[in-house]
């Protein structure tokens, strides 16, 4: 593929003393933004392992700086990776680590690193895109503004505080259906683009790619399939609404809010950032799957929900928040990749008792283990749609991780 695109590039060229003629130039139109043409190609999976780790290049950012007292990260007893083995078949961590298409991945024990990798020239000073990992960061935040007394109650409806959503079927959706992703409203998370695109496509065009609306304008307007409450759908734009009442209930961006309440108090090394949708300079900061981080803020997210929401004795997230947000509402039937529940934006992805992620788009995971006190972070590059082994080898991995 790449040598193919390089020969089509060089082809005008590699004639005998060829050189490309000025007027052929003079009549050409005039061609795509370039911006745009690399936000079309974010995902593409040959070039994503590097498209992961500079969102910031590529799209409107939020900043969500770090504070002055950082949570050190002290070195535990280190951790040889264990060899993985699966139907009958043994291969070294580095071949694992290749097959699930990793960027890089950090174990934490005891809130100890014992073990850490970055992988296809990545950096401990990049910032990863979270992708949805982002939804379990909001319901955090939603965590906080209740305990401040900023949400009243989950049980209220997303319109008492975003009025503009009353003439929609969100409007009397309760914020607690709205984390639990059984708001009812009338949307599937399926990207559909071409001469007919999805809701979500269009979505995903015209306020990611393209920055001509907001993620949740549309919001305002959707009408309702099922009863509230009543089924589980999984909805990006459920978050990006979740993200609005936020910002109107505390007052401030997004951004500002999750950096004084969370990414200070949480003692974070490095700055973090939100991708922002909507037009230059008015956009809101995309809630549902906008927010970067280094890997080891990451696994100090992960430690910080492990220990509760407390640090060095104080709490950052209200006490129970973390026990209520987990307490999965099981499925009927696994979903297509292997997920068991759902709670508050989180999910159960294994039969490992307390377990509990934060997940994202082409492997994104913090995965937090309380019976071993193991935190592992693993940000990847799978390739979409997801090969059919990744998800399982990677979740086997983290079991033989955790030792049980």
């Amino acid at each position: 593929m790449i040598a193919d695109r390089s020969m089509r590039f060089l082809a005008p060229f590699l004639l005998a003393g060829a050189v490309a003629p000025a007027a052929a130039f003079a009549q050409a139109d005039v061609p795509p933004d370039p911006v745009i043409q690399m936000r079309e190609h974010w995902l593409d999976a040959d070039i994503s392992a590097f498209n992961f780790r500079h969102s910031a290049d590529m799209f409107e950012t939020r900043a969500v700086p770090h504070g002055d007292a950082v949570r050190p990260l002290a070195e535990g007893a280190k951790l040889t990776p264990p060899a993985f083995s699966s139907g009958g078949v043994t291969r070294s961590y580095d071949d694992w680590a290749r097959r699930t298409y990793t960027n890089a991945l950090i174990v934490l024990r005891d809130g100890k690193i014992v073990f850490e990798d970055y992988r296809n020239r990545s950096r401990p000073s990049d910032r990863f895109i979270s992708f949805s990992m982002a939804k379990s960061i909001t319901s955090l935040l939603i965590g906080i503004a209740l305990d401040k007394g900023m949400i009243k109650s989950l049980d209220d409806p997303a319109g008492k505080y975003v009025p503009e959503l009353r003439a929609g079927a969100y409007g009397d959706v309760s914020i607690r259906h709205i984390l639990q992703m059984r708001s009812g409203v009338d949307y599937e998370e399926r990207y559909d683009f071409g001469d007919k695109p999805s809701l979500a496509a269009l979505i995903h065009r015209h306020a990611i790619v393209l920055n001509e609306e907001r993620f949740a304008d549309r919001a305002t307007t959707i009408t309702r399939a099922a009863k509230p409450g009543s089924r589980f759908n999984y909805a990006t734009l459920d978050t990006a609404v979740l993200g609005w009442v936020l910002e109107r209930a505390t007052g401030q961006s997004l951004a500002a809010f999750t950096a004084a309440n969370l990414w200070q108090p949480a003692g974070m090394e490095g700055d973090a950032f939100w991708i922002a949708d909507g037009a230059k300079g008015v956009g809101r900061e995309l809630s549902g799957m906008g927010f970067n981080a280094t890997l080891r803020d990451y696994a100090r997210l992960g430690q910080l929900m492990l220990d509760d929401g407390v640090r060095d004795g104080k709490p950052v997230l209200p006490r129970g928040w973390i026990r209520q947000a987990t307490s999965m509402i099981p499925f009927d039937q696994p979903t297509p990749f292997g997920g068991r529940g759902y709670g508050f934006q989180f999910w159960q992805l294994d039969d490992q008792p307390g377990a509990y992620s934060a997940l994202g788009l082409a492997g994104q995971f913090i995965y937090v283990h309380p019976q071993s006190r193991t935190v592992i972070v693993k940000l990847s590059h799978f390739p979409l749609p997801e090969p059919p082994h990744v998800m399982a080898e990677t979740l086997a991995y983290f079991r033989q991780l955790t030792g049980r």
